[in-house]
């Protein structure tokens, strides 16, 4: 059995995978914990209960509830009218309160941060007894702003663990504690004292200096970094959320009354299977069902990414969520609440962000090593002065300027400044980048799978060519067949409709309109009567014969994917006006672009095989899978990973929601669902394909900027920790060297500024 656990304490990537860990030595148990959205899953035997499972986290120094199941109503309902009003829900934790408190923790921790390090920092306004109003300052900020780090490091100490937060508290404690012995037992709390800068390696008297700023400022770097991850982890939620909003929320069921059969509206929570419901044009289907009177044509892109829509009639099948166009119809609801297509696909988005790989950030992967490094070699320091005859004095400033300089200012920044300099840039051009850990897997995929409708056609049907015979020109056949379909609901018949006003100013409105449902529609345009819809029915209504050049562009139309309506009037078929959803213009150029990037690009589509292939041809696609539908978007996904290939996938509709999750990098068109949008791990605001293509490159910049920050960062602690041991290090030199390390990696990010579209 499976069970998705909510775990709270985690700080960083290696909390998760302790607790992975830690479950993991459970005999029969399989967990897998993802440190962004904060949940476990687990595959345990029934021997092995949740509150065991429970347990085995708290050990770990963390707390785990059990996330409920959604609830399935309405089966064993005993009368047709009689529904159950309890509305299930999850277990998802909401992240809004963790990031609103942090925020606050950043906001006064900054404020009160600035003037402790101007003070520090600029020799020229250090009035007398500036150290004790730093110290006032400083002091809140170490104790409540830095207290996340403090409870962190508390919480792994008695686990035998270290992370970054053991590297954060220890060094921000050594700064603030040693400024406190200089203040009350040296010299540093006389009046006149000044901090002065000198790039000498000598030994001073550390008593003198103070490291308030030090203390003060790495607290609120990090917490701007924290609030950062805790923003991006509040929307991992998002999705489901979205999910459940994508649907009805009424149904106008059909209910036995006093004088017959009635309309009733009630919630679509309240159906149960067998209820009867009326869609009428433009409201969306409430649940998967039966149409069992009337026909129509239903939008079903949203679920089936098909991006025409597909007539219905007695007798066919309707997925929940979809969109009846035209005409009214009644639906029997067959599967209701947890069984529908639509919160099945929420399953699979969910089980796809929970099975997603941990990513170590490198700060972490430094801090497992680094931090028990520094911690002895602090010891040892200590140690070797006392042996050395040095003192106690000496021997302690040494021990405490090894923890001083390993405190990690720069490596602090590493990420959060090159992560806010690369999303920046990124939403300047229209791309929105979710974390860190986004941009580790955009530098390693090398597969890139596109959904075809609305990510590289418009998803919209536009005419693409209109074709006259029998004595008819092309214009004269589109302003006939614009008449008559400006009357009707079809969206084929709006894109019609839409090209004839774009051509002719003066559309005439047909009269005597008649809708043929399922064929096509009738009219009188100009005395004359016309008839428009499927070439079959057009040609038994003029009982004309279609030409044979005519019949060559029909089967070339229909091969390509495209509808052709046939357009006839007196005893002939006159023309042909072909219907497509068209490639975005750049498309090609995308896809070129994107094997540039040596990414292999994979055609993924609910359409049908010929729509597919010919829009895979003309933008440079070798390898085609059409016809699927979401579950089988998420198997294609799973076997190219299977295969070991890293795979981004770029999507827009809630069909590919769940592919989305699966992949290693999501991908989604900000023009398409919130599902889609929210499901993904970057968000390209344009409908520009080639907007893909900046994202990927930007992402990599940037993951290269983090390392480059975090390379230089962790080689000034390697080559002034020596320093510090010896004793050589003089606190100021210490304090404009770990000050230029910072501006370093701050420069260095903020390169990301200027990156440009190729």
């Amino acid at each position: 059995m499976t069970d998705v656990f909510d775990i709270a304490g985690m700080t960083c990537a290696s909390c998760a995978s302790r607790i992975e860990r830690k479950l993991n030595k459970v005999d029969g148990v399989e967990a897998t914990v993802n440190f962004a959205t904060e949940t476990a899953q687990v595959h345990h035997p029934e021997s092995v209960s949740t509150s065991d499972l429970a347990d085995v986290v708290a050990a770990a120094g963390y707390s785990a509830s059990t996330r409920r199941p959604p609830h399935t109503r309405g089966d064993s309902d005993a009368e047709h009218g009689h529904h159950d009003s309890e509305a299930g829900h999850g277990g998802h934790m909401d992240h809004g309160g963790d990031a609103a408190a942090l925020r606050q923790r950043l906001i006064i921790s900054a404020a009160l941060s600035i003037p402790v390090v101007a003070l520090a920092m600029i020799p020229a306004i250090q009035f007398d007894n500036w150290q004790w109003l730093s110290l006032t300052l400083a002091a809140p900020v170490v104790v409540w702003g830095a207290w996340p780090f403090h409870r962190a490091t508390w919480t792994n100490a008695r686990h035998g663990a270290t992370t970054m937060d053991t590297l954060v508290s220890i060094g921000i404690l050594a700064a603030f504690g040693w400024s406190l012995y200089a203040l009350f037992f040296g010299s540093a709390g006389m009046t006149g004292m000044r901090h002065g800068f000198s790039f000498t390696l000598e030994r001073g008297d550390a008593s003198a200096n103070i490291y308030l700023e030090v203390a003060a400022g790495v607290t609120t770097f990090l917490l701007a970094g924290r609030f950062l991850e805790a923003r991006s982890t509040r929307q991992a939620g998002a999705a489901m959320r979205s999910l459940a909003e994508l649907g009805a929320k009424q149904a106008t069921v059909l209910v036995d009354g006093p004088d017959g059969v009635v309309e009733k509206t009630i919630d679509t929570a309240d159906l149960v299977v067998g209820d009867q419901f009326v869609v009428r044009p433009g409201e969306k289907i409430a649940t998967d069902g039966e149409v069992v009177s009337g026909t129509s044509a239903v939008d079903a892109s949203v679920i089936t990414g098909e991006s025409v829509p597909v007539d219905v009639g007695p007798g066919d099948r309707v997925v929940g969520a979809t969109v009846n166009t035209s005409g009214a119809i009644t639906v029997r609801a067959t599967t209701v609440g947890a069984d529908t297509q639509i919160a099945q696909i929420a399953r699979l988005v969910e089980d796809a962000q929970n099975g997603k790989a941990n990513v170590a950030r490198l700060a972490d992967a430094i801090s497992a090593w680094f931090v028990p490094v520094v911690l002895v070699l602090a010891v040892v320091t200590f140690s070797a002065w006392l042996i050395a005859g040095g003192g106690l004095s000496a021997a302690f400033t040494a021990a405490v300027a090894v923890l001083i300089i390993a405190c990690p200012c720069a490596l602090g920044l590493a990420t959060p400044t090159a992560l806010m300099a690369g999303t920046g840039r990124g939403a300047q051009l229209g791309i929105l980048i979710r974390g860190p850990q986004v941009l580790e897997r955009a530098g390693r995929v090398d597969t890139v799978v596109l959904d075809k409708t609305g990510t590289v056609t418009t998803g919209v049907m536009t005419v693409t060519d209109v074709v006259g015979s029998v004595g008819a020109d092309a214009d004269r056949v589109l302003e006939v067949a614009a008449s008559v379909e400006s009357l009707s609901e079809h969206p084929i018949a709006h894109a019609i409709a839409a090209a004839g006003r774009t051509s002719f100013r003066n559309l005439t409105q047909a009269t005597d309109f008649d809708n043929a449902a399922g064929h096509g529609v009738r009219g009188r345009v100009h005395g004359v009567d016309v008839v428009a819809g499927r070439v079959g029915w057009v040609a038994s209504e003029t009982g004309g014969d279609i030409d044979t050049d005519l019949r060559d562009r029909i089967d070339a139309a229909e091969a390509s994917g495209a509808t052709a309506i046939a357009v006839g009037w007196g005893d002939a078929v006159r023309g042909v006006v072909v219907v497509a959803d068209e490639v975005k213009p750049g498309a090609a150029d995308a896809i070129a672009r994107l094997r540039e990037l040596g990414l292999t690009p994979i055609l993924l589509t609910g359409d049908n095989d010929g729509a597919a292939r010919s829009v895979a041809a003309e933008v440079g696609i070798d390898t085609v899978h059409s016809g699927v539908v979401p579950e089988q978007k998420v198997s294609i996904v799973r076997d190219l990973q299977s295969q070991g290939a890293r795979v981004a996938m770029i999507g827009d509709g809630v069909n590919d929601a769940a592919a989305l999750a699966q992949a290693d990098l999501g991908l989604s068109m900000g023009t398409g669902t919130d599902v889609a949008i929210e499901s993904s791990d970057l968000t390209l605001m344009s409908g520009d394909l080639r907007v893909a293509v900046d994202a990927i490159r930007l992402s990599r910049r940037t993951l290269s900027t983090i390392r480059a920050n975090l390379f230089w960062a962790f080689g000034y602690n390697v080559a002034a920790l020596p320093l510090a041991a010896s004793g050589l290090l003089n606190p100021m030199f210490a304090g404009a060297a770990m000050a230029f390390s910072s501006v370093f990696v701050v420069a260095n990010s903020l390169r990301l500024r200027s990156f440009g579209r190729r």
